[in-house]
């Protein structure tokens, strides 16, 4: 694996250029063996997660299977990125749950149709470099803030219970929860199976390499499956209606609903977020190969195109997933060819073989999403961020507790409010030196850049100086002097001497015609 930095310039393959070495590798028998392996584990890795998200998300496992194969084959055709595979994400099931109870599971297609169009939109007109000037953290804090609630919410389902409607509920609702799963039969037993998945996802890892060439949330499914089958268990299993039957086109009625505050807001909720996550997803494999860079803006509409078509579809929306990406790397893609047959054996797999969802038990399930749920903690990076960064750890933590406690939306606008906020007090660094002069004149020279936010340090200064003497107040090192700074400076001088003493001088860079008032109403002369 390779971490070195992406070079600046254009990042891109060009578009002839991604689909002749696709076309190259059908006409290379050993590199269309490589790709054709690569995309099998793809799929391996895909299929779990796709019933999963649309199982956690409260919409049939299908339609997390039609999103999966528009990711593939669709957006795997369009450039922008290469080697990065699309699908339903575990960091969209939170807000796409939401977005169900609340607005029906007819209104999904057209906050998803949405969505895509808004995504193109941004990415013709050049924006989507602009998704990577968002905060680390607030991304961060969103991502663990849709983990927490993720993994709380799964809970619940692995013990066969319904979840409670908020973040909050669910958190506190954990030890009622337990009790309920111990003293009934029938929930210990969906719980026993859940933690049995859980265990071999933990576990797989030290498994022999051979052993792990199957993907841990398949080999958990599996043995799962096995187990409930060959033991006869009665636990929830996956419902099945069939892709047809599972697609739902929008309807005029839900098209209308779009002009509502609420819908908009989750549109924009759902843009702003699929956005980041596939960008930042496309940043951090793009420092796992030496292959051609993402190019952000058209990885932007061939995002929102495959959400268009999803939200036609009546699916769920997609993003880059990073879990994907990395296992096509790590598998030895080079081309686009290894995530678009990644789509054709979803495709084959859910038209040739449906009944085989139907057996999957929800508690394996849930296992597999509680797992992904805890890696969108960044239990590693938080406490060597507190060193580094203080304030970049409070606005991860900010933005996930409000998340938790509000919604996805609210959540992540107080991150991006919490980190302008942060920037704005740390640009406005401003130095003050007070230097005492002969013949009794003191000296207070400023330097930096005086915004309101420094007003308190600034004034506090400022009127600890003695009354009786001169003062000259020295702005020629002030690279920015805001006006609520100028006119607590003009109300400080006015206030600083008494009538008939000296007035505080003033030197600035360029003179001024606003220059700070004086104590008796005239304006003080500038050297």
């Amino acid at each position: 694996m390779n971490n070195r930095t992406p070079t600046a310039g254009p990042p891109g393959p060009t578009d002839a250029g991604a689909l002749s070495s696709a076309l190259a590798a059908l006409r290379t028998p050993t590199l269309l063996r490589k790709e054709a392996a690569a995309s099998l584990v793809v799929f391996l890795v895909a299929l779990p997660l796709c019933v999963g998200v649309a199982v956690a998300s409260g919409v049939p496992a299908e339609l997390g299977i039609v999103t999966g194969i528009v990711g593939g084959i669709l957006v795997g055709l369009m450039p922008g990125s290469r080697i990065q595979v699309s699908g339903p994400a575990a960091g969209l099931t939170v807000l796409v749950f939401e977005a169900v109870r609340e607005f029906g599971l007819g209104m999904l297609g057209a906050i998803v149709l949405a969505t895509g169009l808004l995504q193109v939109l941004l990415g013709l007109a050049r924006c989507g470099r602009w998704f990577r000037a968002i905060s680390v953290s607030v991304v961060q804090g969103m991502l663990a803030g849709i983990g927490l609630v993720l993994v709380f919410g799964q809970l619940y389902t692995l013990a066969g219970a319904a979840q409670p409607r908020s973040g909050t509920d669910k958190i506190l609702g954990v030890p009622r929860l337990v009790v309920d799963t111990v003293t009934s039969g029938p929930a210990l037993t969906a719980a026993g199976v859940g933690l049995l998945a859980g265990v071999v996802l933990v576990a797989w890892k030290w498994t022999p390499a051979r052993v792990r060439a199957v993907p841990a949330p398949l080999a958990a499914v599996v043995l799962a499956t096995a187990l409930v089958a060959g033991l006869g268990l009665d636990v929830p299993r996956v419902e099945v209606r069939g892709l047809l039957e599972a697609v739902q086109l929008p309807s005029l009625g839900a098209l209308q609903g779009l002009g509502t505050l609420a819908v908009l807001g989750t549109v924009l909720a759902f843009t702003l977020i699929a956005s980041a996550e596939s960008l930042f997803s496309a940043a951090a494999v793009d420092r796992m190969h030496d292959g051609p860079r993402t190019h952000y803006d058209k990885e932007l509409v061939a995002q929102g195109v495959g959400n268009t078509v999803c939200g036609v579809l009546g699916a769920l929306p997609m993003t880059a997933v990073i879990v994907r990406s990395a296992a096509n790397v790590q598998a030895g893609a080079t081309t686009l060819l290894s995530r678009v047959m990644h789509g054709v054996w979803l495709l084959l797999f859910t038209v040739l073989w449906p009944a085989a969802i139907g057996v999957i038990p929800l508690p394996a399930l849930a296992a597999v999403l509680v797992h992904a749920g805890c890696k969108l903690i960044p239990f590693k990076a938080l406490v060597p961020l507190w060193r580094r960064h203080r304030g970049e750890a409070l606005i991860l933590c900010a933005t996930a507790i409000a998340i938790v406690t509000t919604s996805m939306f609210e959540g992540v606008v107080v991150g991006l409010l919490l980190a302008v906020v942060k920037a704005a007090w740390e640009t406005s660094h401003v130095q003050l030196t007070t230097r005492e002069l002969v013949g009794g004149r003191t000296v207070v020279e400023l330097t930096g850049n005086a915004t309101f936010l420094r007003l308190p340090h600034i004034l506090e200064t400022l009127e600890a100086l003695p009354k009786d003497r001169p003062v000259e107040l020295d702005l020629t090192e002030v690279r920015h002097l805001d006006h609520a700074c100028r006119a607590a400076l003009e109300g400080w001088a006015a206030r600083h001497h008494d009538a008939g003493t000296t007035p505080v001088k003033l030197r600035e860079a360029e003179p001024s015609a606003t220059a700070p008032a004086t104590g008796s109403g005239s304006r003080p002369a500038a050297d």
